[in-house]
């Protein structure tokens, strides 16, 4: 008897088996054969969803970024974590990890991906600026630090480590450790806190980075 699934549920099933497939074969060895195959649909139902290959890598993309947006505001909720400590478990939560997390930014990183590049930062960046801003007003009311312009601190902390820390970049081990020390130092100028008090905060993000 012939399945007839709803659209968003067939999407999803389609975008979960590619994952899994990507994941272990890589996105290059992966035909848009090998996922009809897995699931056993016809090429005209995997075409009405998806364009092509590329296609569904995008949609990806798009799912895997909500669900990074998701966890940063599941931690940003729980408020009897203290501040800096919500602020350094955001970031980290937007590491994406595993062998699909590896393959998709790889990916991502290349060339002729550019403009998949630019669309993942722009969605991650208009789901968590906001919840860095509401971080930063919490953190002044409570005493902590100080800023007239909380959004555009968030802003500018966002675009500047999503630029240079990029995996694109390539730095060598000295150039790497000034620029974090670079980075933590003038976010705290920007935040009118004390030199060092953001150290405790801000390293693990990178620490956690070098060991991906």
């Amino acid at each position: 008897m012939r399945i007839v699934k709803e659209a968003e549920e067939r999407k999803n099933e389609i975008l979960d088996v590619a994952e899994r497939l990507f994941g272990t074969k890589g996105f290059d060895n992966t035909s848009t054969n090998d996922i009809l195959n897995e699931i056993g649909i016809a090429r005209g139902t995997l075409y009405y969803h998806f364009k092509s290959k590329e296609d569904i890598l995008d949609a990806m993309i798009e799912r895997m970024s909500r669900q990074l947006i998701k966890k940063a505001a599941d931690i940003f909720n729980q408020k009897d974590i203290p501040v800096l400590q919500r602020l350094t478990m955001m970031m980290m939560a937007l590491n994406v990890d595993g062998n699909l997390g590896q393959e998709v930014m790889d990916q991502v990183h290349k060339p002729q991906n550019a403009l998949l590049h630019q669309k993942m930062q722009i969605g991650l960046l208009t789901g968590i600026n906001p919840l860095i801003t509401s971080l930063i007003e919490e953190g002044i009311a409570q005493g902590i630090c100080q800023t007239d312009f909380p959004a555009e601190v968030a802003e500018m902390t966002l675009l500047y480590s999503n630029a240079v820390f990029d995996d694109l970049m390539q730095y060598s081990e000295d150039e790497r450790q000034q620029k974090v020390t670079a980075f933590i130092y003038n976010l705290e100028r920007l935040l009118g806190m004390e030199r060092g008090s953001m150290q405790a905060a801000i390293l693990p993000i990178f620490q956690n980075d070098q060991q991906k």
